[in-house]
């Protein structure tokens, strides 16, 4: 055989290998042998190694190719990757669609009071009559997996990633090649960002957990946790021997067949972007349907509430799409999830246990919220000791008392509740919980404040005590946490108790105080040596250079969480200050802008309720909140007094010069005592250096810092197959 036969014995057979792969792998109608697979694959192997000239990096042999990584990088996505608000019962769905409904009312009405550009007037023409469109839901399941983002450029897989925080995940592509539902060549040749699962099969996690126990270690708890586990291995040959598989179910961009999501584009409905997913040869979930109705919806959810149990995958509920993308376009985002769809969950996982104590907390808003103190028991692969009861109208809602059995839940991340009390277990010496009338930490006054669950008519309605104290130490401790935390001015140093110490002997009471502390105000309090108060002031020197973001966060302003920071950072050039906004800024400085905290000062103020709700992602307690904040002269004073300080705005990129990275962007759990230096000492350390620190296991975790006697939160690492390190090696990559 001469090169030039060998070269298209090669194309052929690569033709050859992945349409028997997509017939395998994605239509489940395998038309060979394994054998006869593996054989054609052998020979394919065997010229690439013989004539190395026609390697290339698409060819099916490359899936398991690239050499072990040293640490995953970060990348940032090219569109936010959202995900959906829940909803876990029939009310619930009703009310979503209720909400999605009165949502499209509204932008018709705001689309016919206003002046609009080209694109805005098309988009207009198309949701004219948006209130009698006949509204449609595609059902899809939702597979308990790992999100990945594939991109493709000319019909070429390029990269792979995982979600990470919706805005920055990890670069998986040598991973993510390894499954072989997963083409790394599409029918047509398109530039394209799609959206989808990687899941392990119940099958195959059994496998790996035999394998697991057989060699002593660990086994994974769940499918879930094993992809994750998977995917995040450094070795693409351990990700490959677990034989992961996929369903991609959203396309965030294409260009070469017409740009979905955009006016005029070629999609007009999910269900034709599930079926143009299939001809592009993505492997897609076929069990999804089309309902006419939420009775619809609800019909296919019940259907699946058995049948889920029968796959070989897991499935944790329904996704509820819009079907219409104008509708989808028509409604956008909120600063966290689509307003167009919703996760319909199945039930979550429940255990049982009792209710030792209610303790009461006053948070930074100053809200009491009833905790239960629980005797200590695993759910949902974790030990839970608390679960909140939310208010006082729940605790009498589900009648729940000190001494009780309960039923609680945890699905995913989200913090135990308490579901139900088992009142035939109960013994006559359970204690019945009142709030308290007066505050626990400053024995201030406490307001019962209503707030709208729903529809009030029926009243639907709950409550929220409120310490009237706006003084309260729990109330102004708990701003000034959040204020110096990670993401608001990540003060490295200024930790929680040494807060509480400054603000009991007086020498801080608001942010302002902050940024006026000296060396000198320091050193008298205990362990405060002259080294130590040094580095603090230093910290909060360097603090002071601060995007308008984070400084937006900071503030801790009602209903104004990290997403919508963002989006008002954004919006203020593009919509608030620009003339041609539906409601402008009226300033006698035409190119005003926001350059420093001065300008904050002057022109947030002004900024009214009708025009915070007027940026796309902002709701109507947060605009009242922004409103109502800025309004308050004493708030305004304190950044007047922040300024003198020599507290500045300034860009993204400008925040982060100067700045250590040798653990950008990684998380860090920290587990059992250390020995060479305390927990705060080497959070401290984390993050100077750029890292994060959480205090749970999850598939977000990059690394756990393990101690003597380290617990449940190293098991889980070891489930995950995260990293787990000890101080020596923690130091050690300090020093590299």
């Amino acid at each position: 055989m001469n090169k030039q036969e060998a070269q298209k014995r090669i194309e052929k057979l690569r033709l050859e290998i992945d349409r028997h792969r997509y017939a395998y792998h994605v239509l489940d109608m395998p038309k060979i042998s394994d054998e006869a697979y593996d054989s054609l694959f052998e020979e394919l192997l065997k010229l690439e190694k013989q004539y190395p000239e026609f390697s290339s990096t698409i060819s099916p042999t490359q899936r398991v190719g690239a050499e072990p990584l040293k640490v995953f990088k970060k990348v940032r996505h090219t569109n936010q990757q959202w995900s959906f608000d829940d909803v876990f019962d029939f009310d619930q769905l009703k009310a979503w669609e209720e909400k999605t409904k009165r949502a499209i009312i509204k932008i018709q009405q705001a689309t016919d009071n206003k002046q609009e550009t080209p694109s805005e007037q098309i988009l207009k023409s198309r949701i004219k009559n948006l209130a009698s469109v006949k509204i449609e839901y595609c059902c899809e399941l939702k597979i308990d997996g790992l999100k990945m983002i594939l991109t493709y450029k000319n019909g070429v897989l390029v990269a792979g990633a995982t979600r990470g925080d919706g805005t920055v995940g990890e670069d998986v592509t040598s991973n993510l090649k390894t499954i072989q539902s997963v083409p790394l060549v599409l029918n047509e040749k398109v530039d394209a960002i799609v959206v989808g699962e990687c899941w392990l099969s119940k099958k195959e996690l059994e496998k790996i957990n035999l394998q697991r126990k057989e060699e002593g270690q660990v086994q994974f708890a769940n499918t879930r946790n094993a992809a994750a586990g998977s995917i995040r291995q450094l070795d693409p040959k351990i990700a490959a021997k677990r034989k992961l598989d996929s369903f991609i179910y959203d396309i965030d961009k294409i260009v070469g067949i017409g740009e979905l999501r955009e006016i005029g584009g070629m999609v007009k409905t999910q269900v034709e972007e599930l079926e143009l997913l299939k001809k592009l040869g993505f492997k897609v979930n076929h069990d999804y349907k089309l309902c006419k109705s939420i009775k619809e919806v609800q019909e296919f959810y019940e259907s699946w509430t058995d049948k889920k149990d029968r796959q070989d995958y897991e499935i944790d509920g329904i996704v509820i799409k819009l079907n219409s993308q104008t509708l989808q376009e028509a409604l956008g985002y909120t600063g966290k999830a689509p307003r167009w769809g919703i996760a319909y969950k199945f039930p979550a996982k429940q255990v049982t246990t009792v209710v030792e104590d209610i303790k009461v907390q006053v948070g930074r808003t100053g809200v009491l919220t009833p905790v239960a103190h629980l005797r200590p028991v695993r759910v949902a692969g974790s030990i839970v000791s608390r679960a909140t009861l939310h208010n006082e109208d729940e605790i009498n809602r589900i009648d729940v008392r000190i001494g009780d059995t309960v039923i609680i839940r945890k699905a995913g991340d989200v913090i135990p509740e308490v579901v139900s009390v088992i009142k035939n277990l109960r013994t006559g010496q359970e204690k019945k919980f009142h709030m308290p009338t007066r505050c626990p930490i400053c024995g201030g006054g406490v307001k019962r404040q209503l707030l709208s669950a729903g529809n009030t008519e029926k009243g639907e309605e709950s409550a929220a005590h409120y310490c009237l104290n706006q003084k309260c130490f729990a109330v102004e401790m708990g701003r000034l946490i959040h204020f110096v935390g990670r993401k608001g001015f990540d003060i490295v140093g200024l930790g929680e108790s040494i807060i509480e110490r400054l603000m009991s002997e007086g020498i801080i009471s608001n942010f302002a105080d902050i940024f006026d502390l000296k060396v000198g105000d320091l050193e008298p309090l205990e362990r405060f040596a002259e080294r130590s108060a040094e580095k603090l002031i230093d910290s909060i020197e360097k603090s002071k250079k601060i995007s308008l973001e984070k400084f937006l966060y900071a503030l801790g302003i009602r209903h104004v969480g990290e997403e919508t920071a963002v989006l008002i950072a954004k919006a203020i050039k593009t919509e608030i200050l620009n003339p041609n906004f539906q409601f402008p800024i009226k300033s006698q400085n035409p190119n005003v802008t926001i350059t420093n905290l001065g300008d904050v000062v002057e022109i947030f103020p002004q900024i009214t309720i009708e025009q915070w709700g007027a940026i796309k992602g902002i709701g109507e307690k947060s605009a009242e909140s922004l409103a109502d904040w800025f309004s308050n002269s004493e708030n305004l004073e304190l950044l007047e007094e922040m300024a003198n300080f020599g507290v500045k705005i300034i860009s993204p990129n400008e925040a982060m010069e100067g700045k250590s990275y040798k653990l950008a962007g990684m998380t860090f759990v920290l587990t059992g005592q250390l020995t060479d230096f305390t927990r705060d000492e080497a959070k401290d350390m984390i993050r100077k250096e750029g890292g994060n620190i959480s205090s749970s296991v999850s598939k977000k975790t990059d690394c756990v810092l393990a101690g003597q006697e380290a617990g449940s939160k190293l098991q889980k690492a070891q489930e995950l197959g995260i990293r787990v390190i000890g101080e020596k090696e923690f130091l050690k990559m300090l020093k590299d």
